[in-house]
């Protein structure tokens, strides 16, 4: 066995030293198993993942959409405002009322100041004012004396009795604003300015306003567009022939009026009488230019 040693000493030294060499090689190199690595699952530890990299490498939190911001409601974007008003153009109950109150910033007609004794009045015909608002219900003020009140479309009685009024539509202020209006809309907007002009029409006991415009409109093949407004409990007046609220400035849009008075409340709260006369007309300035003003809080 020495013999055998002896003479295989200088290579068995030989190897020895060889395999020194690897083992250092292998140990200096990182091919040994390191702490964050499980070598019988073979797995990486969450500890040896670094976080110092750029957040651009990072995985994206996705971001779970905010229950709580923005109230979902059911009013049309476009409200008017809250001073109950016979719309600008005869439109819900919107007024210029306070902002806090408002739907929507247009051009709606209000009554303004509420002259002495017409609340006792407005109650005497049967409008149920809260005396703390001075208002009814649907936000509406009090009406003048000798004016009537307004008849929600839930209760009003139609029969097949035929009576007429006169109906027009024009919108002439635009023609002092045109450069206000897209130009695309200049065709729209006649020469005299009278889309419509002074007709006398056939309406039906206990129908409204509105009514009369609608079946109108369509007769005569000119666009109208309204939405109703729950809160004010009648109809808005969007645009006619395509001329829309706001078209002409953020005080612009349709008001209405009936044998020369711009109605505190919407016009499919406004039940027609026989020999009415109904108007309606496009504001540029919120009444001033129409003489209804004070129906939108102004004096």
């Amino acid at each position: 066995m020495k013999d055998i040693f002896s003479k295989h000493k200088t290579k068995l030294i030989i190897g020895l030293v060889i395999v020194t060499v690897l083992a250092a090689a292998f140990f200096w190199g990182g091919n040994y198993p390191k702490s964050g690595y499980d070598a019988a699952a073979g797995t990486v530890s969450t500890e040896s993942v670094s976080l110092t990299s750029s957040p651009s490498v990072l995985p994206e939190t996705s971001q779970e959409p905010d229950t709580t911001s923005a109230p979902v409601t059911g009013e049309p974007a476009s409200l008017p405002e809250t001073t109950q008003t016979a719309q600008p153009s005869g439109q819900p109950d919107a007024t210029a009322q306070p902002a806090e109150e408002t739907a929507e910033p247009s051009p709606s007609a209000t009554t303004g100041s509420v002259a002495p004794g017409s609340e006792r009045y407005s109650e005497s015909q049967g409008m149920q004012i809260a005396p703390e608002t001075g208002k009814d219900k649907y936000k509406t003020d009090s009406v003048p004396e000798g004016k009537p009140i307004p008849v929600e479309p839930e209760d009003a009685v139609k029969t097949d009795k035929a009576m007429t009024c006169t109906l027009s539509v024009r919108c002439d202020t635009i023609l002092n604003n045109i450069e206000l209006l897209d130009k695309d809309k200049w065709e729209l907007v006649p020469e005299d300015g009278v889309i419509f002009a002074t007709t006398t029409v056939i309406f039906y006991e206990g129908e409204s306003v509105l009514n009369i415009l609608q079946r109108e409109m369509k007769r005569a093949g000119i666009h109208m567009e309204f939405s109703n407004v729950p809160m004010y409990n009648s109809a808005y007046i969007e645009g006619i022939n395509n001329l829309y609220e706001f078209d002409v400035g953020e005080l612009s849009g349709w008001m209405y009026k009936v044998n020369d008075w711009f109605p505190n409340y919407g016009c499919s709260r406004y039940q027609l009488k026989q020999g009415d006369v109904v108007e309606w007309v496009y504001t540029c300035d919120l009444g001033k230019d129409v003489g209804g003003y004070y129906a939108v809080g102004g004096s």
